[in-house]
């Protein structure tokens, strides 16, 4: 076995100090915090990387570097496993202990901890991919990942500048290339073949679809949305907006997912160019997320988020898949969490099984790798369907008695070939949702008329300290402070339809309160009354009581 390069390492190192009273913490988005002090995180990310790549014999783990929908001074690290899935829990633990690492002499020596702990045979080959988003940090940043890579030896691959679903599909395509389960080319080129050969088999013979206008973020989806367009042809136009990917500042300012599911509202930039009826969608700054929405007649916002996307495509499986005639074998299921739409899990519950998970996509990944095919979106509008390898298998030797078995049998096949299932994919999921709208022949007021959404509100309190907040339930259950979850409910049951649920946020000190009822008013009086409760259960600063009971 051989030993670790530790002068090397040592020498690299020392180029790359950890700066002094910042503490990194690994979590569900890998490291993320301002990109001006991550230059020793980025460093240590790529030995470690290259770590867990002889740990899965030489097996290619993945790394990206992105903030996602944060603002553009802010930057961030992910390391992702060999079937393209998120870094395995325990190895999560490894990264938070390297990144804070006082010295070079303690990062050595966690690193021959880690190398001892989890019996890593250090003569196997390192293999890596990293990519990176569009952020002015980005750059430097890789070159310090690259010293990581260069400090151990190993073999590594630069994707550039691309989505973080593009980086996933790679990782999955490079560790397939030439077996029976390939997943695809590992080229951008592959990626995007695959995903609009697909989409053409699903939507052809359909009536085309109106041109979509899609907000790219000012992040680097624009160059996907830019570079996927040819390859539709006729049967969708994209007219791809906010692609000012090189303007300082501009990166999810005002636009993008996560602000059109935070403000409820159309970003500024869109404001008086979407026609009545017009379908028009949101990608976040790395395109792993997806927000679609309309105005209506009246000139209203009408939003689609992750729970309609989820009730689209859950609906329309389940379809096919009785339309095959394989209800008997194949058996779909949709995973949420708390901060689901109660209307949206009662209108799912009635078609599928539902299964509710603690906040995080690993938990949402992990539970849906439970069902034949598990469907799974968070409401910010991030998630994906996965078919299990049985679920494959079935679809490859199912022998269809009628035309119409044989129809829906390959319309799966094809829905196997367009969602990326390694990860959620902003682009990838956007020409789903476009398949299912040209089969249903729906607009988007169609499309949301499904369910109504109940009113609802997230109200932030900020905290001493969020580690007093303990839940149980799937985080629908307050179990300490002691107390307060009776006072929740207690206040709960003066509302019609009334439900609400307190959790403390794993990135900041704050507690996070949402809240629902029938009517808007309610959902909202009941969001900030809750909130009271918080905050007056910690005997916060007055500054920060929630602005409606100062």
């Amino acid at each position: 076995m051989s030993s670790l390069p530790v002068e090397t390492i040592a020498s690299l190192a020392d180029q790359h100090p950890k700066p002094a009273h910042i503490t990194f913490q690994y979590g569900t988005a890998g490291f993320r915090t301002l990109g001006n002090v991550l230059d020793s995180v980025l460093f240590r990310v790529g030995v470690l990387a290259a770590l867990r790549s002889k740990k899965q014999d030489g097996k290619v783990i993945g790394v990206m570097v992105t903030a996602s929908h944060n603002p553009e001074p802010d930057n961030g690290v992910k390391l992702v496993d060999p079937r393209g899935e998120m870094l395995e829990a325990s190895w999560e633990g490894h990264a938070t202990t390297l990144a804070n690492a006082a010295t070079t002499e303690d990062f050595i020596a966690v690193l021959e901890n880690i190398v001892k702990t989890t019996k890593i045979d250090l003569s196997k080959p390192a293999r890596v991919v990293y990519a990176r988003d569009t952020r002015p940090s980005g750059p430097a940043l890789v070159a310090s990942l690259e010293d990581g890579f260069k400090a151990i030896g190993a073999e590594a691959r630069n994707g550039g500048v691309t989505t973080t679903p593009i980086l996933h599909y790679y990782v999955r395509a490079m560790n397939t290339k030439g077996t029976k389960d390939a997943y695809g080319e590992d080229t951008e080129d592959g990626y995007f073949t695959k995903l609009s050969t697909a989409f053409g088999k699903l939507v052809s013979g359909k009536a085309p679809l109106p041109p979509l206008i899609v907000d790219c973020a000012n992040g680097v989806g624009a160059d996907g949305i830019a570079k996927i367009s040819p390859y539709l042809g006729d049967h969708l136009k994209l007219v791809a907006v906010n692609t000012a990917t090189t303007t300082s500042g501009a990166l999810n300012n005002a636009c993008g997912a996560d602000y059109v599911k935070t403000s409820q509202k159309l970003p500024p930039s869109l404001a008086g160019h979407i026609k009545p009826g017009q379908r028009a969608c949101s990608l976040d700054g790395d395109a792993d997320r997806l927000i679609y929405y309309y105005m209506d007649d009246r000139n209203q916002f009408h939003m689609l988020d992750g729970d309609k996307i989820a009730a689209l495509v859950a609906a329309f499986i389940v379809d096919l898949v009785k339309t095959a005639g394989l209800e008997e074998d194949i058996k779909v299921g949709v995973v949420q969490t708390a901060y689901a739409n109660g209307a949206s899990t009662k209108y799912l519950t009635e078609r599928v099984p539902v299964r509710c998970v603690p906040t995080g996509v690993k938990h949402l990944h992990h539970a849906a790798e439970h069902y034949s095919v598990g469907v799974y979106f968070e409401a910010n509008g991030h998630g994906t369907v996965l078919f299990s390898s049985e679920t494959q298998a079935k679809l490859a030797s199912h022998e269809p008695s009628t035309p119409a078995q044989s129809t829906a049998l390959n319309y799966l096949k094809s829905l196997t070939e367009l969602i990326n299932q390694t990860v959620g994919d902003a682009i990838s999921d956007m020409l789903l949702v476009e398949a299912v709208l040209a089969h249903r022949s729906y607009s988007g007021v169609e499309w949301d008329s499904l369910y109504v959404d109940l009113p609802n509100r997230l109200v932030k309190v900020v905290v001493a300290d969020r580690h007093a907040f303990h839940t149980e339930d799937a985080e629908r259950k307050l179990v300490s402070p002691k107390g307060l979850q009776a006072k929740i409910d207690d206040l709960v049951k003066r509302y019609d339809g009334g439900r609400s649920f307190v959790r403390p946020s794993g990135t900041e000190d704050v507690v996070r309160v949402y809240a629902e009822a029938v009517i808007r008013s309610h959902a909202d009086d009941l969001a900030f009354r809750v909130a009271g409760l918080v905050y007056d259960e910690t005997g916060g600063d007055p500054a920060t009581r929630p602005k409606e009971f100062i």
